[in-house]
């Protein structure tokens, strides 16, 4: 039998080892070496439990992407079957496996118009890093080599790659790093609670194309290659574009001979009620598809770059020179993973984790927006399953806390500290959980943060830093 003293001890020892040893992303070297991390040791549906047996609500479903919960015992149950038969054997020219078949036919059915050809790899960042250089090559076989500028977004987040950062336009995560230069150009954000004075949401989304169009000129359209962007922001704040924003953009990209990339590893299979919401939300059938996070339900890295017809047309063509597609990863397309993929797509369907999105999404909106009576809360925003909190100093001037103030992370560590798990991002906490979360979930929710949040007040103000 493992006494308490044991485990005790054992965390105590993993606690050491990870602070010793692990470099963290996005690690705040500020407090890290002091307290080192949480380690987390189990986890059931929207459940998360701690080394030491605490028990949250998982607010962010690891990060984004714990769609069908976690401790799922039957794809538990895939994995070992699959590693029992055949973990591991490469994709490289023509070696595959039945799981990476199935998956792919499966990936192509889920994802709009012609997108039926797939690139794996592990995650997001590989996906996207895949799109850009997809992008590069079909055009210099077509010809025009000059095509390589890729347009982003301020405040977008496509990955962490060396490649995927510089599509991020972040600004602050680049402090440090010397990425690509040149390269990728960046528009606006399609932040419509801080849009210019004067605005309505319809005069913001003509700005926003304007503006656009107005880059891909600039750039000169012989010499943009892509434009890529997620439906809706995540990392960068939880940003809804204004209606007809996408299909907006998505028609300027075919009026300039651009590909249109549509990056939906957070917002893919299921987490705002739809297996893919490109062409079922926002009307758009892109030109490439990236997909990771859901796609797995985090239960194995996976990552996946849909391509259409007509780009695997032109890539698939013998070349004298090298008639080799020069570009894979030892894991693309591992066969564990694979099985893993169909296992969980499998149980979205058919448990019916997008109509559940959909039906409680709705409440979860409306009972988060309850906490827009406190005087912090600037803005609630986001879509069914993936939402977030704004906090200000001033509603009426949307004037936010210095950096200093951390005032998402005070809440965060209140909310922890009443079993709830959200996730701070400067003067944002980020809501994005599990899709199994039901009404009792987020009732549960909604009442630890305006506990949590009225906590933070109380300190501001306690401490002089503000005044109601």
């Amino acid at each position: 039998m493992v006494t308490q003293e044991a485990t005790q001890n054992q965390t105590k020892q993993a606690w050491e080892k990870d602070k010793a040893h692990i470099i963290h992303p996005y690690a705040n070297f500020e407090k890290f070496a002091e307290e080192g991390s949480v380690i987390y040791a189990e986890g059931h549906q929207h459940w998360i439990y701690d080394a030491d047996g605490n028990r949250y609500l998982d607010g962010i479903a690891g990060l984004w992407c714990v769609n069908a919960g976690h401790g799922r015992e039957d794809i538990a149950a895939t994995m070992a079957e699959q590693a029992k038969k055949m973990a591991y054997y490469n994709t490289f020219e023509d070696a595959s496996s039945i799981p990476a078949s199935e998956l792919a036919a499966e990936l192509a059915r889920l994802s709009p118009g012609s997108l039926n050809h797939v690139f794996f790899g592990t995650g997001g960042s590989m996906a996207n890093d895949t799109a850009i250089k997809m992008a590069h090559y079909y055009f210099n076989l077509k010809g025009m080599p000059k095509k390589k500028k890729v347009i982003s977004r301020d405040l977008a987040y496509h990955g962490s790659t060396f490649l995927a950062h510089t599509l991020t336009g972040i600004a602050s995560t680049q402090i440090g790093f010397d990425l690509v230069k040149d390269l990728v150009h960046y528009v606006s954000a399609p932040y419509t609670y801080r849009r210019p004075e004067g605005m309505d949401e319809a005069q913001f989304c003509d700005f926003l194309i304007q503006e656009l169009e107005e880059k891909i000129i600039a750039l000169n359209p012989e010499e943009v290659a892509c434009f890529i962007a997620e439906p809706i922001l995540g990392a960068g704040g939880v940003l809804v574009p204004p209606k007809g924003y996408h299909k907006r953009s998505w028609e300027l990209c075919k009026k300039y001979d651009i590909l249109y990339i549509s990056d939906e590893v957070v917002t893919a299979f299921g987490r705002l009620g739809h297996m893919v919401t490109s062409k079922d939300m926002f009307e758009v059938e892109p030109d490439m598809l990236v997909m990771a996070k859901g796609i797995s339900s985090g239960y194995i890295p996976l990552g996946a770059t849909m391509v259409s017809d007509e780009i695997y047309e032109v890539i698939s063509q013998p070349k004298k020179a090298n008639p080799y597609f020069s570009h894979g990863f030892t894991y693309s397309g591992h066969a564990l993973a694979c099985a893993v993929g169909l296992k969980n797509i499998q149980i979205l369907e058919e448990e019916g984790f997008c109509q559940h999105v959909q039906q409680w999404g709705p409440y979860f909106e409306q009972q988060l927006k309850t906490l827009e009576d406190l005087p912090i809360v600037g803005d609630i925003r986001g879509s069914h399953y993936m939402l977030c909190i704004e906090n200000v100093a001033n509603k009426a001037t949307k004037e936010g806390f210095g950096d200093e103030v951390a005032i998402a992370k005070r809440i965060y560590h209140h909310a922890k500290n009443r079993g709830l798990i959200i996730r701070p991002i400067g003067p944002l906490n980020v809501l994005s959980p599990p899709l199994t979360y039901d009404k009792a979930a987020i009732d549960e929710t909604v009442d630890i943060l305006r506990s949590s949040i009225k906590a933070t007040m109380d300190d501001l103000v306690r401490e002089n830093i503000w005044n109601i």
